[in-house]
């Protein structure tokens, strides 16, 4: 990806059948369109420099199929792995969590739902006639990535809207350049999963 201008905007499109969203940067330049491909029994998600989808930048796949702890691989164009983002299991029940590894198979950072009541309690009320449909205005979980140090990194914030189809990234601390598009890979993999999620 080129340089990133923070923060970015992560917007779902609602009108396609595939999981589909574009990322943006602060001056509304598309930075990556994102597609989950659809009816796999592993997860493979591209991303792409255009809407048109005509110059593919990376590929996200699953490293098995329908696992509740599974990682996500992250190659480029030329099929270059250099990383992934693992999703912690049974932790990520009550607040999500994931970690984010580098290219030598090593930690490099976590990212760590803010708070796990925020998803509780939107499930919740989702269920309910009508009040659920507004759910998407009331409950917007955030997710905190951090380095090793416990230093923060970056913030994906749910953004008030119907349907769950608007997330923002907040940059805070210094990234290193090879970090940023691995941070910004695992975020829009996390992204998929947890929007799945409710």
């Amino acid at each position: 990806m080129q340089t990133l201008h923070y923060p970015l905007t992560f917007e779902f499109k609602i009108t396609t059948l595939a999981n589909d969203f574009s990322a943006r940067d602060a001056n509304g330049n598309l930075v990556a369109y994102v597609r989950q491909k659809m009816f796999k029994l592993r997860e493979h998600i591209e991303v792409f420099s255009d809407e048109s989808r005509t110059q593919l930048q990376y590929n996200i796949n699953a490293a098995s199929w329908l696992d509740f702890s599974n990682a996500y691989s992250f190659t480029d164009a030329r099929g270059h792995g250099f990383g992934k983002v693992a999703r912690k299991g049974w932790r990520s029940i009550w607040k999500a969590e994931y970690e984010i590894i580098d290219e030598r198979n090593e930690l490099q950072y976590r990212i760590r739902e803010e708070n796990g009541w925020v998803k509780v309690i939107d499930n919740l009320i989702s269920e309910i006639p009508i009040l659920g449909w507004f759910t998407g205005y009331l409950f917007n979980p955030s997710y905190l990535v951090t380095n090793l140090r416990g230093e923060s990194m970056a913030r994906l914030s749910k953004e008030a809207s119907f349907w769950g189809r608007r997330f923002s990234v907040e940059k805070i601390g210094q990234l290193d350049g090879d970090d940023d598009d691995r941070l910004m890979l695992s975020l829009m993999m996390m992204v998929l999963l947890e929007r799945e999620r409710g």
